[in-house]
């Protein structure tokens, strides 16, 4: 999937990548200066089909799978681009294919698949609960035909820049149900008419242009047929979507890796001092050898862990390895095509410091490493909780 001269792979890799040229670093660098959404570049995405690759071609969608999807995202970060504008109108498909009634799906996938709306924000991170999404405290009361969502979701990136969005909220009481998973929802809801109303959203600063926000609910009615799938049992639903997001996002990590190896070494090819190449140096060489078998092996698990959701097999623990040895291996990558580069990777002009920023981001987001590492210990190898 990830190579080259896969069969099947090529014409999507070709396609994504000639679009990528008409979208060149300065393009980004104009964006991050100004902290401004890729709205151009999202077009263009939306307008050669790619955002619509998990949609199904019954619904106006290309019908691809979750690896073609992988091998979109790869050729993004890999060209020095963004994904994170677009990556979770894919990623959100998981629960809305998989989990949404034929009426759900057949009054949203056309529009969404013909750009005529976004699903571009996942409503499920709150100030109060961290990593623990069983103690979210955004509830839903049924009232009649509706639903009554009073709450706050916070680093919710996108929510200026969609039309709808996949919220998750408790309609049953922690303390009234058998395991906390159980009790809360997922809806997908139309913002549109609401913000500014009973949706009221507040942009966060940060160190990176993400279009992060936090979102305030205050009793914003849902109609119930918007409700995906059961009552209560949304945090298994979530899941789907949350697999997929972390073998998605487990990909544009391999692009960024591959982008800064790249750079690493045809820099350390090209740089003279002392009259040789930087790159005759092992001191130089070693780490961009040791930064692309990371990369390349990381790929090699990013892989399984799609093959497996496309298969609809059990995919958390690989999902959530791939996830973890992605951004491992981008972040390591990142450091040293830093140190590579010397002072000149601080210039703006040459992109390093701007992806340096993105890539740290998948350390922490979404799941961290150390959630990884406890759910590896726990669900994997069988050791005891450890919180």
């Amino acid at each position: 999937m990830f190579t080259d001269y896969e069969p099947g792979y090529e014409q999507i890799r070709s396609g994504v990548g000639s679009l990528c040229e008409r979208f060149p670093s300065g393009y980004w660098r104009d964006l991050d200066r100004a902290s401004a959404y890729p709205t151009q570049f999202i077009d263009a995405l939306t307008e050669a089909g790619y955002l619509a690759a998990l949609i199904p071609t019954k619904y106006g969608g290309a019908g691809l799978d979750l690896k073609a999807a992988c091998v979109i995202l790869e050729t993004i970060q890999r060209t020095g681009c963004n994904g994170a504008a677009c990556h979770a109108q894919m990623y959100i498909m998981g629960t809305l294919l998989r989990h949404g009634s034929e009426t759900q799906k057949g009054q949203y996938l056309p529009d969404l698949a013909a750009g005529k709306l976004r699903l571009q924000a996942f409503g499920v991170s709150e100030p109060t609960c961290g990593t623990d999404t069983t103690r979210i405290q955004t509830t839903a009361v049924r009232d009649g035909d509706d639903y009554v969502i009073t709450g706050q979701k916070t680093w919710i990136s996108r929510s200026e820049h969609t039309d709808l969005m996949l919220l998750l909220a408790r309609t049953t009481p922690r303390e009234e149900v058998v395991k906390p998973t159980l009790g809360m929802s997922v809806f997908l809801v139309d913002l549109r008419e609401d913000i500014g109303s009973s949706v009221t959203i507040r942009p966060i600063e940060t160190m990176i242009n993400h279009s992060t926000t936090e979102v305030f609910f205050d009793g914003f009615r849902v109609p119930a047929e918007n409700l995906i799938g059961a009552e209560g049992e949304g945090f298994r639903y979530i899941l789907d979507g949350m697999n997929a997001e972390r073998v998605l996002i487990a990909a544009e990590c391999v692009g960024d890796a591959r982008y800064f190896v790249t750079r690493a070494s045809d820099y350390a090819n090209e740089r003279e001092v002392f009259d040789r190449p930087i790159g005759q140096n092992q001191g130089v060489q070693f780490p961009i050898a040791d930064a692309h078998m990371k990369t390349e092996a990381a790929a090699l698990m990013v892989e399984k862990a799609a093959i497996l959701f496309d298969d609809g097999e059990a995919c958390g623990a690989e999902a959530n390895m791939a996830k973890y040895l992605a951004s491992e291996a981008s972040w390591s990558a990142a450091d040293v095509c830093m140190q590579t580069f010397g002072g000149f990777a601080f210039s703006t002009e040459y992109d390093i410091e701007r992806k340096f920023r993105e890539t740290r981001l998948y350390q922490i987001a979404p799941i961290s490493t150390n959630l990884i590492l406890s759910h590896v210990a726990t669900h994997v190898l069988g050791m005891p909780k450890s919180f």
